[in-house]
């Protein structure tokens, strides 16, 4: 055989499988590839992602606190809503106790020289009684005055005149003697400082001073 034509087919040969390396080559690159994904695909899922939102116990902790909350909110709307009352009552305990008072020391006044109680005074002395009534324990000075005209003397009879006057009207009413006591001072205490029928009019009075006791509306 020609030598050369043996190199020739040697060579042929040579390059033939050097090309089928090649393809071999080519076709094994993208096969271990897909291998290769096909194999992560098969692996196991990826767990999925931790809850975010709170865990039963943070949500039993809020609603307790919530309940908690509400609960002093109750409370206090309890509490001031018993202050506001307590408030009222005291504001109305007071001013009934300041009208009872302003009743009890409103004076009475008489005619000339006489010791009867009028209609004028009698409506005068008949709001008192139920104050009087309902605060047995309080106790009344009635203090007779008269005008200027008259001996000093007469002046201080007739005030307790008027005093004692009073003093029988209101105990016929229920009330005990024993809690109003009477003086005069006559002509001394003028209310007003004049000397006219009207300043005298004035004059001619029985005053009333609370000496003890507590007034209960």
């Amino acid at each position: 055989m020609d030598d050369s034509l043996y190199i020739g087919e040697i060579f042929d040969m040579d390059t033939h499988r050097i090309g089928l390396g090649m393809r071999i080559k080519d076709l094994l690159v993208p096969g271990l590839a897909v291998a290769l994904l096909i194999s992560a695909c098969a692996k196991d899922p990826a767990p999925p992602p931790a809850p975010t939102g709170p865990t039963a116990e943070e949500i039993a902790q809020q609603r307790a606190a919530a309940a908690a909350a509400e609960a002093a909110a109750a409370e206090a709307a309890r509490l001031k809503a018993e202050q506001e009352a307590a408030e009222r009552e005291r504001v109305r305990r007071d001013r009934a106790i300041a009208e009872a008072r302003s009743t009890l020391r409103e004076l009475v006044n008489f005619d000339y020289d006489e010791s009867a109680i009028t209609d004028q005074a009698e409506q005068i002395l008949r709001r008192k009684v139920p104050i009087l009534r309902n605060s047995p324990s309080v106790q009344i000075r009635l203090e007779g005055h008269a005008d200027e005209r008259g001996s000093t003397e007469y002046n201080l009879a007739l005030g307790s005149s008027r005093a004692e006057s009073v003093r029988e009207f209101l105990s016929g009413f229920g009330i005990s003697g024993d809690r109003l006591t009477t003086t005069s001072f006559g002509e001394d205490r003028p209310l007003v400082s004049r000397s006219d029928e009207n300043a005298w009019s004035r004059n001619r009075r029985v005053e009333f001073a609370i000496t003890g006791g507590t007034i209960v509306p």
